[in-house]
């Protein structure tokens, strides 16, 4: 079969691989669409991923077309989402209910081949079956979304929130429309990409710009959610949160990645700075929010590429064009 192959660092191709074979209690999944994430360039930049090569693609829907031989739950024809977490069960943070932190941490994608190719295997436990009415081809959208949602669940929002977004690429995008459902009183974007602010504009921020200090907001924001990684965008966000406010790092940044603090302010204002890791326990609901169409795939999705053209696909999406790129086998 065809797949996108990461062999070293900074060299991605489409190549031929070996035809995957279940396990017991896996899947075979003819892809349908397979989303570019920022995780992605981290893995070609030798970030990540434990070694290489590796077939990437953590966000990925098809329709199955093998079982293993202990599989009961879907039979071929089933069109799933796939989600990529694979966890140990076993340690210490599994058994404490934080299986996105688990020791033994691993995801189709970046551990595992994963959906960037004309088939991937997965576990059946992994595989949420879509309705009738969702695209399979947009159902890659549903893994970023279960992050979106773990965010969240972390943010633990109040209502009538005041919340300031870095970022409206497809992750910042997300953050926006959940923001607006968990009854934020405003939402305000910034971001230095004039077409990408355009699209938030389009879902219906309260204000927008390319500098925070162009919103009218001096006492600062209940919630600021940084979805850039970006060194700059975390420092500026960081010193924007109101007293007794929340800072969420949503964005993944590079591993050298360096901010400044004011202990005395954290301490003072009572600010809290949390993280939100990858998906736990929101895999199921975020496909429930899709299935309800809290996106529009038609807005979210910019680029729908062949798998053969994957790495362009690469570029294209480092360089910051677009918004969810999608390669399709």
């Amino acid at each position: 079969m065809k797949a996108a192959v990461i062999e070293s660092v900074g060299r991605a191709v489409v190549t031929e691989v070996p035809d995957p074979t279940p396990g017991p209690r896996e899947v075979v999944v003819e892809v349908a669409a397979c989303g570019l994430c920022g995780t992605d360039l981290h893995i070609l930049q030798g970030e990540f991923a434990p070694e290489l090569p590796i077939v990437p693609g953590h966000e990925f829907a098809g329709t199955v077309v093998g079982t293993g031989t202990q599989v009961t739950e879907v039979t071929v024809g089933d069109r799933v989402a796939v989600d990529p977490s694979l966890y140990c069960h076993e340690c210490r943070y599994c058994r404490t209910g934080h299986n996105n932190l688990c020791e033994r941490w691993a995801a189709i994608g970046v551990t595992t081949a994963g959906g960037a190719a004309q088939y991937a295997v997965a576990p059946v436990a992994n595989c949420v079956k879509l309705p009738e009415h969702v695209r399979t081809e947009d159902a890659a959208l549903v893994e970023p979304l279960s992050c979106a949602v773990r965010g969240y669940d972390v943010l633990r929002s109040r209502l009538g929130a005041h919340v300031l977004i870095y970022g409206s690429g497809t992750m910042g995008l997300m953050m926006l429309e959940l923001a607006k459902r968990t009854g934020a009183a405003s939402v305000d974007v910034v971001d230095v990409n004039p077409a990408r602010l355009e699209t938030a504009r389009r879902l219906g921020v309260s204000a927008s710009a390319a500098d925070a200090d162009e919103l009218e907001r001096p006492r600062g924001w209940d919630v600021v959610v940084d979805a850039t990684g970006n060194a700059a965008a975390i420092q500026d966000g960081l010193e924007r949160v109101a007293k007794a406010g929340t800072f969420l790092q949503f964005g993944v940044a590079d591993y050298a990645t360096r901010v400044s603090i004011d202990p005395y302010r954290i301490y003072n204002q009572e600010i809290t700075i949390t993280g939100s890791m990858a998906v736990l326990h929101s895999f199921e609901r975020a496909a429930e929010l899709f299935a309800n169409g809290v996106l529009d795939p038609e807005i979210l999705i910019s680029d729908r590429l062949p798998l053969t053209r994957y790495p362009e696909a690469l570029d294209q999406f480092a360089a910051g064009v677009g918004r969810k790129i999608v390669v399709v086998p």
